[in-house]
């Protein structure tokens, strides 16, 4: 069962905040890309965590068809099949959906969900997240309270946000938002445990934005404020008892600290979303091939050029190795390295 069910996704993220380390979540658009991250996680000896967004299920589902949540089943199925290779529990999740996209989008995964369970089929996807960051924050726990009483129901773990995510990342940009939005306050954090914590049978993780940006940027640039989620975390905890205290997740944290991340991991961050460095990594190879070998690639001055440097195999695999070695440094980042629960 690599793929993770619900009681072994608890599990995960259960050991993950008894022990201080957190998942890598990557996020993924290809069979390419998905088996860069499996590898690295089987190196590792880490479960982990792989996501598809909006715009990643859009694309796998193909340029003639473009249909977001058609493209992410389609991933999850190939995840269900190639993961069983793989001596390591992964997470199938849906990254950043935004209010406006709830109805194509998350509600057709979790039809499939109820499909496939009437069919005494397991579920395809562990967890999705709900954005609603854009909306006021009490119309944001509805919408939020209402996706959890129906994942509860699936046995499907919610993600819920509440701040802002600043730069751009997959059509949502929040590169002109006001400073004050890039942190959420305690007091909000306290309002989003109070409208959640009741659904029955419900569990959520909480990505609180303390800075948080997406996109590309050196160490330093990203001023983050990870004393944000101890303090948070604190007045949840004072609210309604240590067991109120959330599971968090971190996103935007390219151009982070390491020692910024270390301390989240302090304060109940048990998932960290990986997206802009795993592109450059996947990416870089093959820009380094086109260069090296741009009179094979190009038929030039009607030459026919090399096969060898166009198939698409030759620059696919340079691709995988080094997001394969990205996905594995991040393992080593937040302290997940060994600490699969996967027993064969």
């Amino acid at each position: 069962m690599p793929v993770a069910d619900y009681a072994t996704y608890c599990r995960m993220l259960d050991n993950a905040r008894a022990n201080k380390f957190a998942y890598p979540a990557i996020n993924i658009t290809s069979s390419s890309t998905i088996n860069a991250a499996l590898a690295a996680f089987s190196e590792a000896k880490s479960d982990g965590i792989l996501q598809v967004s909006t715009g990643g299920g859009e694309f796998a589902s193909g340029q003639g068809v473009k249909d977001m949540a058609f493209g992410a089943i389609a991933l999850a199925e190939f995840i269900h099949r190639v993961a069983e290779r793989h001596p390591h529990y992964v997470a199938i999740h849906t990254d950043h959906c935004p209010a406006d996209k709830v109805d194509k989008f998350l509600r057709p995964l979790l039809a499939e969900t109820r499909r496939r369970r009437a069919a005494g089929l397991p579920n395809l996807f562990s967890s999705h997240m709900f954005d609603g960051s854009e909306l006021p924050l009490a119309e944001n726990m509805k919408v939020a309270r209402a996706l959890l009483q129906e994942c509860a129901e699936l046995d499907v773990i919610l993600e819920v946000e509440a701040g802002v995510v600043g730069g751009e990342e997959d059509g949502v940009n929040n590169e002109g938002a006001p400073a004050e939005k890039l942190y959420t306050t305690p007091e909000d954090m306290v309002a989003v445990a109070r409208a959640l914590r009741e659904v029955k049978g419900g569990r959520y993780m909480f990505a609180a934005t303390f800075g948080n940006v997406h996109g590309v940027y050196k160490p330093g640039n990203v001023k983050l404020k990870p004393t944000i989620l101890r303090d948070g975390q604190a007045a949840v905890a004072r609210e309604f008892g240590e067991a109120g205290r959330f599971d968090l997740v971190f996103h935007g944290g390219s151009g982070s600290e390491l020692s910024e991340i270390h301390e989240t991991l302090e304060y109940g961050v048990v998932k960290m979303n990986i997206d802009t460095d795993t592109q450059y990594a996947y990416t870089r190879p093959i820009a380094d091939h086109m260069f090296k070998n741009y009179d094979g690639v190009l038929k030039v001055d009607g030459e026919v050029g090399n096969k060898k440097h166009y198939d698409p195999r030759s620059y696919l695999k340079a691709a995988e190795k080094l997001m394969q070695a990205r996905v594995k440094q991040a393992c080593v980042d937040l302290r997940s390295t060994g600490t699969t629960l996967f027993k064969r």
